[in-house]
């Protein structure tokens, strides 16, 4: 048995819960820990490390499906540093994406500020209102 340290002191020094390290072993991000004769998870300080990098990796915006395929790419030394340069181009593809959007409404909530709108009903009717009701979709409902 390697594992000597048991959930709930791996749990506090990574700053999750008990029922997230749990749900991290069923999605297969963690392998399957130790017993102890008790019944008890014991874990090694390899899987500390391995939840800090899951926990960075969220934080860097990654989904747990891709810090998965992350983990299994690490887990393959030669193709390692490719397939983490192409998740994460991806990602960064995707934050600029939501900057961009992001900017956008700050523009937009600033000029409804600067336009003194007060209520949305009566600015729309405006030729003034800066928000852009023509650039909204609307989603067709079926009657039923």
């Amino acid at each position: 048995m390697t594992g000597t340290l048991r959930a709930g002191k791996v749990a506090q020094r990574v700053g999750v819960n008990l029922q997230t390290l749990r749900y991290y072993e069923r999605r297969g991000l963690l392998p399957e820990p130790d017993r102890s004769l008790g019944g008890h998870r014991l874990y090694d300080e390899e899987a500390v490390t391995l939840l800090r990098i899951i926990k960075a990796a969220q934080a860097l915006g990654f989904t747990l499906d891709e810090i998965s395929a992350l983990i299994d790419v690490g887990s393959h030394a030669h193709r390692r540093r490719r397939g983490l340069h192409e998740i994460a181009e991806a990602k960064l593809r995707q934050v600029r994406e939501k900057i961009t959007a992001l900017e956008h409404i700050e523009r937009t909530l600033t000029e409804v500020l600067d336009a003194g709108c007060s209520d949305l009903a009566a600015c729309a009717l405006e030729d003034h209102c800066p928000v852009p009701f023509a650039e909204i979709p609307v989603r067709a409902t079926s009657a039923t």
